[in-house]
């Protein structure tokens, strides 16, 4: 059974940076991308980042040129480094991996406030 293990999530203040983790394991078929979404209350997921296994990344543009993704020489953890972060930022954040399958890590909060 495939398992994604998040961690990195917190408080932080306006301007701040958070780097998120996710540690995919028993992954039976190659993973040909992970990523990042997030979810505010109310609202539905949206996709924050992406990358694939070549190492081609692609960001929402609310985040492009504040956060980074990048993955392990493993490739089974993926990161996503938080920069500049905004109020706007806070929400649930869900680790995301794609075989022929999709899976979801449990989500971590990430609060940006002063």
């Amino acid at each position: 059974q495939v398992q994604l293990v998040e961690s990195g999530g917190g408080q932080v203040q306006p301007g701040g940076s958070v780097r998120l983790s996710c540690v995919a394991s028993r992954t039976r078929f190659s993973i040909k991308a992970m990523g990042w979404y997030r979810q505010y209350p109310g609202k539905q997921r949206e996709l924050v980042a992406i990358i694939t296994t070549n190492g081609t990344p692609d960001y929402a543009d609310s985040v492009k040129g504040r956060f980074t993704i990048s993955r392990d020489n493993a490739e089974n953890t993926v990161y996503l480094q938080m920069s500049s972060l905004r109020p706007e930022d806070s929400a649930v954040y869900y680790c995301y991996v794609r075989t022929l399958f999709t899976y979801w890590g449990q989500g971590t909060q990430v609060t940006v406030s002063s």
